[in-house]
């Protein structure tokens, strides 16, 4: 039973999808055009295409780059060497505060014994205040032991304590500030026992506790904090991912500060919370959760170039930003993989792209998604692999290609000599005899019936009465079983003419004729360039050539090819030789000799091959795609000692002709 999701209408959303056989289509001719299917994939998911509208698709490369471009603009424009200029700033308010109620207590004091005992307690206090570490965490420090003796000026020191310390926590954990009033040592308290929890939840997933059990846990850790964390995830996985990602951010502005600026901010949260047990849990939290993570580390370092300061609460919201970009981009590139686009990878694509880029993702991701529902490709653990289905199409459509080719050109009508038993119905019928299959030519033999008896009795009506004479079959086309090798050139040349895209063709093109209409017969398909070697035909597909590969090395093509079909035991055994040149190398003692022009050993070497195919029976057939004067007599040597027949072709033709041939010599007419 099939299921279906709805969901509200956004105005983005293309209610027709991407034309799948369209596609498809698009991608088999890369196939055929020498690129492997994957990579094919890959080069239309990365430079998207335009659907049937007319309309563009932004491909995966111009979202990541786009992506790039806003991340160094952020990078251009902000600087982190100021990141506590504004802690520092409030730290000076304080104690010019500080300062001015210090000299406002005094003079108010008129009684001189009781002035001179305060004057010596704001000397003091002066001396301590002159006397403040100049990184704001030492002056933290010193100041949380500090007597105040204006009210004012406590106050503000406190509630810049309070800032900090709510700054920090967001950084760790997402909106848990906002159920703390304020962030007292009860707080604080209560936050050193929940991080101990969470380090539990982490170590169990580290020491491969079963998921079921890690679950309880987090139900449990759920019913004890989940006032902290109103939005936490069903899953406890998901929820340490959620907190993973929180923790990088602190982690990504450790190592994008300068190492004075990173002490200074250790020192600063040291100084603020005053509480070594939460510090030491909040430290093997981020250590379980980086050994958890699958980057190898938790956040990224950036380098900032530019003039714009940034206080500490906007450069953590700002390194929220730039893992925002960089979780984007990997989501982008599992795609690639056939991965799914998960809902708020999407809605942040649509915030910093725009519309278009988000309605270009989701055509990307349905499109992947269409081609594996239709078993056209199937996803592992490097991505999207084509199915034998997804083969038999690309065939299918070289096949079509070919075939509409022969309709068009009404190319291909052979005279078929020989009729014979056991094969297709043929139109005409034939008298029955001993011996032929009793396919029964029920109007024929009844006509002739009528017809002995009207000659026979002109008088007499009624039912005629059949006899053997009258009997009358189907003829048949009578079926051979064949095994062919098609022998592939994959030397230099072939690309470099642009021959490789047709022969490719009709390599696919054949593989699924014989598989789909004479699913008996077999087909062997040899790539050969300096050496030969055999192509599946799962491979061939994928097939592509190497064009920095030099030599023609048909005498190993047909060496290989002759054992090949001497394995085989069909009746009719043949080989097709596509290439666009003559014999340019050959194996001496296990290995191959190159040496163009081409050297006598190399076409005695391929001539004696040639002589050993033909003792064993071997049809060799040539289709040439060039007819230069050496190429012309060696072809001509090779057919005179075969007997098979050679095509000095274009390209273009080059299906038409081996096609055709091929269906042809299926047929014999026998007597």
């Amino acid at each position: 039973m099939s299921t279906h999701r709805f969901s509200a209408w956004d105005g983005t959303q293309d209610p027709l999808g991407p034309d799948v056989e369209e596609i498809f289509n698009r991608l088999s001719e890369d196939v055929f055009h020498g690129w492997d299917f994957e990579t094919a994939l890959r080069r239309m998911l990365s430079q998207g295409w335009r659907d049937k509208s007319g309309r563009r698709l932004m491909g995966l490369e111009e979202m990541t780059e786009r992506l790039a471009r806003q991340r160094r603009k952020q990078l251009e424009k902000y600087s982190l060497n100021g990141v506590f200029d504004d802690i520092t700033e409030k730290l000076d308010n304080v104690v010019r505060m500080e300062r001015q109620g210090i000299d406002e207590r005094v003079s108010t004091v008129e009684d001189e014994s009781a002035r001179r005992i305060l004057d010596r307690v704001a000397a003091k206090r002066r001396e301590q205040l002159d006397n403040l570490p100049r990184d704001p965490g030492g002056a933290i420090r010193e100041l949380q032991g500090y007597e105040f003796m204006d009210e004012r000026a406590e106050q503000a020191f406190q509630r810049l304590l309070e800032e900090i310390k709510k700054g920090v926590v967001d950084t760790y954990f997402k909106e848990m500030t906002e159920q703390m009033q304020s962030m007292s040592s009860e707080d604080v308290a209560t936050l050193r026992a929940m991080a101990k929890d969470l380090n539990r939840l982490v170590r169990e997933k580290l020491e491969g506790v079963p998921d079921a059990q890690r679950q309880r846990s987090y139900e449990s850790f759920l019913e004890k904090w989940g006032r902290l964390f109103p939005n936490a995830p069903p899953k406890v996985d998901d929820f340490l991912d959620e907190i993973t990602k929180q923790m990088a951010r602190m982690d990504s502005l450790m190592r994008s500060l300068s190492p004075e600026m990173r002490s200074q901010l250790g020192d600063l949260m040291d100084a603020t919370f005053g509480d070594p047990e939460l510090q030491a849990e909040l430290a093997e939290l981020g250590a379980g959760l980086e050994m958890l993570s699958p980057r190898g580390g938790l956040g990224s370092r950036y380098s900032f170039f530019g003039g714009e300061q940034l206080p500490l609460d906007e450069a953590m919201n700002l390194m929220g930003r730039l893992q925002s970009m960089e979780e984007l981009e990997r989501s982008l590139r599992e795609v690639y993989r056939g991965g799914q686009i998960p809902p708020d990878a999407r809605s942040q694509l649509r915030d910093m792209l725009g519309d278009d880029a988000a309605r270009s993702l989701d055509q990307l991701s349905q499109m992947a998604r269409e081609l594996e529902a239709r078993g056209l490709v199937q996803r592992d653990a490097d991505g999207l692999r084509l199915t034998a289905r997804g083969m038999r199409r690309i065939g299918q459509k070289a096949l079509g290609d070919l075939f509409a080719q022969l309709r068009k050109d009404r190319f291909g009508e052979h005279a078929l000599p020989r009729r014979g038993q056991r094969g297709e119905r043929a139109d005409d019928s034939k008298p029955y005899e001993f011996g032929d299959p009793f396919d029964l030519d029920v109007e024929r033999t009844v006509m002739n019936a009528i017809q002995r008896q009207a000659s026979e009795a002109p008088a007499r009506a009624g039912v005629p009465r059949l006899t053997p004479d009258d009997f009358e079959v189907h003829r048949s086309d009578a079926l051979t079983r064949s095994s062919t090798v098609l022998m592939l050139d994959m030397s230099r040349s072939m690309p470099l003419r642009g021959y490789f895209y047709a022969a490719k063709k009709v390599a696919l093109a054949l593989d699924s004729l014989i598989r789909s209409q004479y699913p008996r017969d077999s087909l062997h398909i040899i790539g050969f360039s300096d050496i030969a070697r055999e192509i599946s035909s799962s491979d061939l597909p994928h097939l592509s050539v190497n064009e920095y590969v030099y030599g023609t090395n048909m005498q190993h093509g047909l060496m290989l090819a002759r054992r090949m079909l001497a394995r085989d035991s069909a009746a009719n055994k043949q080989i097709i030789i596509v290439s666009d040149g003559e014999p340019t190398a050959h194996i001496d003692n296990g290995r191959p000799v190159f040496f163009y022009p081409p050297l006598p050993e190399t076409f005695e070497k391929t001539l004696i091959e040639v002589q050993r195919c033909t003792r064993e029976h071997i049809v060799i057939n040539t289709f040439m795609l060039e007819s230069n004067h050496q190429l012309v007599q060696f072809v001509d040597e090779m057919t005179r000692l075969n007997r098979g027949r050679a095509f000095f072709i274009s390209p273009d033709r080059l299906g038409d002709y081996v096609l055709v041939d091929y269906v042809a010599s299926k047929r014999r007419r026998a007597a």
